[in-house]
């Protein structure tokens, strides 16, 4: 009986650190996704996020900065089953009976997945080619 081998936590396997960038907005490597630059450098809280550091320009922030569920005090299944409740169009209060939260928490993850959608949105809009004709006209 044979038994696949585990990886360690902190090994570059289980660090894969590609989807990240530097936030930095005055870093080099700015915005850049699997540059290279980034590394895990400590874990902190009852989940063990990952801290990352950039060897470009010796920041260090969370894995998580830049994204709805920063700073989220939620267990992450309990977070993202309030944003998949609101993403299903279910309202605050029904959303905090079916996951177990106040309705002003899945109000709050609501304002915060919110702003980040509209932030992405503005980017991935600027982001697009002009449209020269207009069909139908």
């Amino acid at each position: 009986m044979s038994t696949a081998p585990t990886t360690p936590p902190g090994s570059p396997v289980a660090d894969d650190l590609s989807r990240f960038c530097c936030l930095n907005s005055g870093c080099p490597t700015y915005g850049e996704r699997n540059a290279g630059n980034l590394t895990v450098c400590a874990r902190y809280g009852k989940q063990h996020r990952r801290l990352l550091y950039c060897r470009g320009c010796k920041a260090r922030f969370s894995e998580r900065k830049g994204t709805p569920l920063f700073d989220a005090r939620l267990p992450d299944h309990v977070a993202l089953d309030v944003l998949a409740h609101l993403a299903d169009g279910c309202g605050v209060r029904q959303t905090g009976r079916l996951v177990g939260v106040t309705a002003n928490t899945a109000a709050r993850y609501a304002a915060r997945a919110g702003g980040h959608a509209r932030q992405l949105h503005d980017e991935l809009v600027g982001l697009s080619p002009p449209h020269d004709h207009h069909p139908g006209r």
